[in-house]
């Protein structure tokens, strides 16, 4: 993999359009604007303010809620055309407060783009997010995080589609009944049975299937199965960074041939070695204590309290870069994508401490040789092509197919 430090040569150099590089890259956005593959503002709201937002001015969160890395302004310096809302939920709730939580998250986001309809636009399509961005707004996408959030049940899935969610993350940090986490001791080596019925009724509503959060069997297991292209809504390259939160270069060659999308998150652990190897150590010392590091909110308070003695090292956009070409030399231009993970962590790599900064990440890439038609595909072209592809292979599916409703204690406790 090439040196992020060095510069193309002129000779290999692909021709770009006149200007500086802020220039360029505003251009292209403008045309092209950038589809940011998840963001956890609203479980934030959730957690500050209980979802009620006539406390809190999501124009200026920077003034009335420090330490939060997403308002209107800041998405509008960020050149954000479209962006995923994770409306996620903790993996450890049982699974009915995880279906209540998860519809209760998705009614906040249809909250927040209804009080905000001057700046945001609810998408449910590829079509509806061209629209709402040649209306001068956000266009808003649900994806749901945790196939927690179904409670084992596909009638549950059809419902958080007809709400508007257009991915689910198949895992979050624990593994469900039906699925392995990257994060968890394996069980399944994969999907169980049920699993699969997941996957394939994905498919027939439209819904993209996310392969952040799990394990890399889950992953081959649920590209086996999956007839439209799969989404890594937030993850970075194993390659680069050994974390299992990553991808590994045999299943960045199965999203190259299968037509999926990487989106590169902006997380420092992801995408550094040092910040890496600190998490782990913290998350060890958190064991010791009894606090489990897959419950995300508890151990971030750990994590919190330690780094007022033991800092942690900060990642650089540089990190951010080296990620976004590696997937780019394995799985190819069309495989590239953004998904920040703002507001889902504590630090950000220096220099994208915000959803301001995509200009800044896309400048860098152009000062690296990338071709204003590779910027446009890394900065949305990709997604949404993704999601066309899930809306195409769910009409031919509605056709021919019926809904599954064989129910998980059917299909998978019957089978052991």
């Amino acid at each position: 993999m090439p040196d992020p430090q060095t510069p193309p040569s002129p000779e290999t150099a692909p021709e770009t359009a006149p200007g500086t590089t802020s220039e360029r890259v505003a251009r292209v956005l403008r045309e092209h604007p950038l589809v940011d593959g998840h963001n956890d503002l609203p479980w934030e709201l959730r957690e500050r303010v209980g979802g009620d937002l006539t406390r809190v001015d999501v124009v200026d969160l920077v003034r009335g809620e420090p330490g939060l890395r997403t308002d209107l302004p800041r998405l509008r310096q960020g050149m954000v055309g479209a962006q995923f809302w994770s409306v996620y939920v903790p993996s450890n709730l049982p699974g009915h407060e995880a279906v209540t939580a998860t519809l209760e998250q998705v009614e906040l986001v249809h909250r927040l783009v209804a009080a905000h309809g001057d700046v945001l636009g609810l998408a449910l399509t590829a079509d509806d997010v061209d629209r709402v961005v040649a209306s001068g707004r956000v266009a808003s996408l649900l994806g749901a995080e945790g196939g927690q959030s179904i409670g084992c049940s596909l009638g549950t899935l059809r419902v958080l589609h007809a709400l508007g969610v257009r991915y689910l993350t198949l895992t979050h940090n624990d593994n469900t009944p039906w699925a392995d986490s990257a994060t968890d001791e394996p069980v399944l080596g994969g999907l169980s049975a049920f699993g699969r019925d997941v996957v394939r009724e994905l498919n027939r509503v439209g819904m993209m299937v996310d392969l952040s959060h799990v394990s890399p069997a889950t992953m081959h297991a649920a590209l086996d199965v999956s007839r439209a292209p799969v989404l890594f809504s937030h993850s970075g390259a194993r390659a680069v960074t050994d974390v299992v939160r990553n991808v590994p270069d045999d299943v960045l060659l199965r999203v190259r041939d299968t037509g999926g999308t990487v989106m590169v998150a902006l997380v420092p652990e992801f995408l550094n070695d040092d910040v890496a190897a600190w998490r782990a150590e913290t998350a060890d010392l958190a064991s010791a204590e009894g606090v489990d590091p897959k419950d995300f909110p508890s151990y971030q308070r750990f994590a919190f309290r330690r780094q007022q003695t033991h800092p942690k090292p900060q990642a650089s956009l540089q990190d951010a870069v080296r990620h976004l070409e590696h997937v780019r030399e394995v799985a190819g231009v069309d495989a590239v994508g953004i998904g920040g993970d703002y507001d889902g962590t504590d630090t950000y790599p220096v220099g994208l401490e915000d959803v301001s900064g995509y200009p800044r990440l896309l400048g860098a890439l152009a000062d690296r040789g990338w071709s204003d038609e590779d910027l446009a595909k890394v900065a949305g072209r990709n997604a949404l092509r993704v999601l066309r592809d899930a809306e195409a292979v769910a009409r031919d599916l509605q056709a021919t197919t019926p809904p599954v409703t064989t129910p998980y204690d059917v299909v998978d406790l019957t089978a052991r």
